[in-house]
């Protein structure tokens, strides 16, 4: 077996702690995951894990941002699928559900506080939540029935909207599991058969 080159060991070793660092920060949550945690967890030493990232929070970005993709690869496809608006909204319910289930709202929450302080860290995260608000305004209007839906509304308020929404609804749901979507996704269907 060919011996792996200093980048190609260093891309190995980055890759194994954002795997460890993504576990812990989903079961854990931002907090309570130390960086001991993070390198034990993948097999390094801690000055392995500061080689390879500056500090917790460039670690937790980059699964913040890979989480991002992921989620909203899942919504888009959701949203720009052939399905009727009505059955879009039931996916989208049901995407949501899940998305709250994986620890993901917990630690995009506990980041934001966290990061707060830290102005670096502020303008990163404005920018990721930016390019995901882009990023759904672009599945609304790339579905044809959108134009008859929205009316004059602008594509990006509606996107603006639903993210904020959708962050309101998620802290509620960490501070009571017991709140439902099902008052937000109701509230949906009744403007839908109102247009």
């Amino acid at each position: 077996m060919p011996r792996l080159t200093r980048a190609e060991s260093q891309a190995r070793n980055r890759t194994a702690l954002l795997l460890a660092a993504r576990e812990l920060f989903l079961s854990d949550g931002y907090q309570a995951t130390s960086i001991a945690k993070v390198a034990d967890l993948a097999g390094f030493s801690t000055g392995a894990l500061y080689s390879n990232f500056d500090s917790k929070a460039e670690m937790a970005l980059l699964v913040l941002r890979d989480l991002q993709r992921e989620q909203l690869d899942e919504l888009t496809s959701v949203l720009t699928g052939r399905a009727t608006v009505a059955a879009k909204i039931d996916q989208i319910q049901a995407w949501a559900e899940r998305a709250m289930g994986t620890g993901w709202p917990r630690l995009e929450l506990e980041f934001a506080l966290d990061a707060r302080a830290d102005s670096t860290l502020i303008a990163a995260e404005a920018e990721r939540q930016r390019s995901a608000v882009d990023r759904i305004a672009e599945a609304i209007a790339a579905d044809q029935d959108t134009d008859q839906l929205l009316g004059f509304v602008p594509v990006r308020a509606v996107a603006e909207a639903c993210f904020n929404l959708a962050i309101g609804w998620a802290v509620r749901r960490l501070i009571d599991p017991n709140v439902s979507s099902d008052a937000l996704f109701d509230l949906a269907r009744l403007l839908l058969q109102a247009s």
